[in-house]
Parts: C-alpha cells; sequence; structure tokens
C-alpha cells in the first residue's frame, strides 16, 4: 500500500469511528430522555397518591366542612401537578440542549503519531 491509500484507509477508520461514537450518543441520549419521563411520571404518581391520602385523613377529621376542604385539597393537588408537569418540561429542554451540545462537538484531528510523507 502507498502511503497516500494508507492515510485515505486511516481517514476512513476515523469517519467509522466518530461515526459509531455519534450512535453511541444517539442511544445514551435515547435511555435518559426514557428514564427522566419515568421518574417525572412516578414523581407524579406518589405525589398524588400522598395528597390523596392526606385528603382523606383530612375529610374524615373534618366532616362538616368536606365540600370545602375538597375543592381546597384539589385545587392545590392540580397545581400541583402542573407545577411539576412544567418543571418537567423545562429541565428536559435543557437537558436535550446539553444532550446536543455534546453529540454535536466533535474536533476531528490527526492522530499525533501520523506523519505526512512527501
Amino acid at each position: 500500500m502507498t502511503s497516500q491509500s494508507q492515510g485515505i484507509q486511516q481517514l476512513l477508520q476515523a469517519e467509522k469511528r466518530a461515526k459509531d461514537k455519534l450512535e453511541e450518543a444517539k442511544k445514551r441520549k435515547g435511555k435518559r430522555l426514557k428514564q427522566a419521563k419515568e421518574e417525572a411520571i412516578a414523581e407524579i404518581d406518589h405525589y398524588r397518591l400522598q395528597r390523596e391520602k392526606e385528603f382523606r385523613n383530612k375529610q374524615t377529621t373534618v366532616m362538616g366542612s368536606q365540600g370545602n376542604l375538597s375543592a381546597k385539597i384539589e385545587e392545590q393537588t392540580t397545581e400541583n401537578i402542573r407545577n411539576l408537569t412544567s418543571s418537567y418540561h423545562k429541565n428536559m429542554e435543557s437537558m436535550m440542549k446539553k444532550l446536543l451540545n455534546t453529540i454535536c462537538d466533535i474536533n476531528p484531528e490527526l492522530h499525533p503519531n501520523f506523519r505526512h510523507a512527501v
């Protein structure tokens, strides 16, 4: 093989490695997004169960003002779920930007041992 064809082979191998790294980063991004979504759903479910339990406790202790109490708790729960959902969407956007910056930050360089033959 001539040094030119060796250089081409090395370049092709470097391009293949870069492509493999991109694919791996995309897979990691998908896993992170799925995990973040699952964590958000679990947090919402946990919060909803906690609020329902608090509601039942308050309902049994104050049976006289049941209608008013129920409306307040329902309003608080709805507001907190809305806050959790917006927090999830806000954090997902910044995570996506960070991930895309990491994936797209490719700096191709020649290997230090590469010698250009003239």
